[in-house]
């Protein structure tokens, strides 16, 4: 048998576990694209001085704002495995375009910053799609593929 002939085989991969491995990804661009604008010239030296660019003075309130903007993304790894489909959709739907405009409003600063946005946009945009066309379930399906040690919601 001709190996190079041979379908591959594959698995259905669930919603849920696409809209988190975009998250994740959304993540780690995150974090190399802060890493690199590290060496940036001055990035340090306004660090230094109490200064997160383009919000001014590194206060509370700004270092509190800005942990929840990154923790947000962080937590729908979570959630978006964890969620009910109906709550799940509509959050990745919402945070999925909030992250990608927050994106489309910083990244235009030096072309990594660009490469990196582009990918993040991408990324979320795609987490807004996947969510938006979770596939629903035929009527019957439900109950075919309930587990029968289960209660079920009949109350029966």
């Amino acid at each position: 048998m001709n190996a190079a002939r041979t379908p591959l085989t594959d698995i259905a991969v669930h919603v849920k576990l696409k809209m988190a491995a975009l998250w994740t990804s959304v993540m780690f661009c995150y974090i190399y694209a802060d890493y690199f604008g590290l060496y940036v010239p001055g990035k340090l030296d306004g660090m230094l001085a109490g200064q997160i660019a383009p919000l001014g003075r590194a206060t509370q309130g700004v270092l509190i704002g800005t942990s929840a903007m990154l923790a947000i993304p962080s937590v729908m790894i979570f959630l978006s495995v964890a969620l009910s489909p109906p709550i799940n959709r509509w959050i990745n739907v919402i945070a999925g375009v909030l992250y990608t405009l927050i994106i489309l409003v910083t990244m235009w600063d030096w072309p990594y910053a660009i490469f990196y946005g582009v990918i993040e946009i991408t990324l979320t945009t795609l987490v807004v799609w996947y969510a938006w066309t979770w596939p629903r379930e035929a009527v019957g399906a439900l109950a075919a593929t309930r587990d029968p040690a289960l209660p079920s919601r009949s109350g029966d």
